[in-house]
């Protein structure tokens, strides 16, 4: 099989291309194809996985070229990885800048940043499955870009049920949870619905019996996790569920935003300094390939162990534990994604999907992030049951400021783009809404238009 990564200079390919080399099963991937409008971060990520398939010793592992030429990336391909970034890092940070001046957050994904990064990169996202429907029509498309969820269902527009939106912050939840509960995770069934970084776990069957009350009723056992030591034992007592971390920037808003304007730089802005001086090493002339790894490796710690480190400092609950920086995420969940359609291997993943009759409360067009079954065909979400009122509140107006999102990618509009900034819960003003429209059009060359 041929797999295409889109967005192949990206500091986490290596943790799929790491995947790839730990599959001995038949009907692998034989080449991996990365595309890229950076020369030099190609050429650094070819040096990477260069190193990890010396390491590897499998002298079959995956071939790699690299090109900045997208059709010839597509062409051929049986599976293609969408993870670009529009605006790079630099973006980011801006993103988070702006927001935090006018006292609201800028995260990438979550609100007035995520609605930033939404505006600038669903144009490109369509362009590309316009392309991708041109030229690989047979392709199955798993996209990575963020914000996920509104990527997604953009290039459902023009793909349909083939493209198909991954996570793995609702993996590492459930895996975390179901491992207090003294089971294996791929023996539990995980009732987790939402939309992309707005999700709860609401069940966990073992063996056809709901654990979840168990940790419930335990408020030690509730502090012993991440999620729990992020939003308090009796929180999630409260809710009777368990939110995904992401929902900390929503019941801790105030405090967030805070601490993130008192903090030394922003998450982006770090990350940003942070590559920079990755890529220039590895890309370094004459640089081997184990020395571009090692540094990546280096990197690639650092980054995680800091991972949401205001929101525990909000929280009170110091450095990440040595459990929660376990790696084995979303290319674990793309590797079974990507088995499972190709080889027909059955299997059970939390993904984001177009709704069908999922969730009563969104159309049948709202890409939702919940359970499905997959196979040859698909992915094919699960009944779900209900939303609570709280949860309704939530993601019926985030999915209103992601469709205003679409819409103002489309026409191109201020009214739709402004829209889009004061639906979301976290934006509490139409004046707000406006100024940030106007900050981000000034920062970023394809916003100006909506100025």
């Amino acid at each position: 099989m041929r797999l295409t990564i889109l967005g192949g200079g990206g500091f986490r390919v290596p943790l799929v291309y790491g995947a790839l080399l730990g599959d001995r099963a038949g009907g692998r991937v034989s080449h991996v194809t990365l595309y890229d409008e950076d020369p030099a971060r190609l050429t650094a990520m070819a040096r990477v996985l260069a190193g990890q398939a010396a390491a590897s010793g499998a002298a079959d592992a995956p071939a790699v070229t690299a090109t900045g030429d997208l059709d010839e990336a597509l062409r051929g391909a049986d599976f293609v990885f969408s993870a670009i970034r529009v605006g790079g890092l630099e973006g980011r940070a801006a993103d988070e800048r702006i927001a935090l001046a006018e006292g609201v957050l800028g995260q990438e994904t979550v609100g007035a940043g995520g609605i930033a990064y939404g505006l600038r990169t669903v144009p490109v996202a369509r362009e590309i499955a316009r392309r991708i429907a041109r030229t690989a029509p047979d392709a199955w498309v798993i996209n990575f870009t963020n914000p996920a969820g509104v990527v997604t269902e953009a290039m459902a527009e023009e793909l349909g049920d083939r493209v198909i939106g991954i996570c793995d912050s609702p993996v590492g939840l459930g895996r975390r949870i179901a491992r207090l509960l003294g089971a294996r995770p791929g023996e539990a069934w995980i009732d987790y619905v939402g939309l992309n970084h707005l999700g709860w776990v609401r069940g966990l069957r073992i063996g056809g019996r709901d654990e979840l009350p168990r940790l419930l009723a335990d408020a030690e056992a509730l502090e012993s996790f991440e999620e729990g030591r992020l939003f308090g034992a009796d929180w999630l007592q409260s809710l009777g569920a368990i939110p995904n971390e992401y929902l900390h920037y929503y019941y801790f808003n105030r405090d967030t935003v805070r601490a993130y304007q008192e903090a030394k730089q922003t998450r982006g802005a770090f990350l940003r300094d942070q590559q920079r001086g990755f890529y220039a090493e590895a890309g370094r002339p004459g640089q081997g390939a184990g020395a571009a790894l090692a540094a990546w490796d280096r990197t690639r710690a650092e980054r995680e162990a800091t991972y949401m480190s205001e929101n525990r400092e909000v929280a009170g609950v110091g450095e990440r534990e040595a459990s929660d920086l376990e790696s084995g995420g979303y290319e674990k969940v793309a590797l079974a994604l990507m088995r499972a359609i190709a080889r027909d291997e059955r299997a059970t993943l939390i993904l984001n999907v177009r709704n069908g009759s999922t969730l009563s409360v969104l159309d049948a067009e709202a890409v939702v992030e919940v359970p499905c079954l997959v196979d040859a065909n698909g992915a094919h979400p699960v009944s779900a049951a209900p939303l609570p009122l709280h949860a309704v509140g939530l993601v019926t107006s985030v999915k209103a400021a992601e469709r205003a999102v679409l819409a103002a990618a489309a026409s191109g509009s201020r009214a739709d783009a402004v829209k889009a900034f004061a639906l979301h819960p976290l934006v509490d003003s139409v004046s707000v809404a406006r100024r940030l429209l106007d900050g981000y059009a000034a920062e970023h060359p394809g916003l100006a238009h909506l100025r």
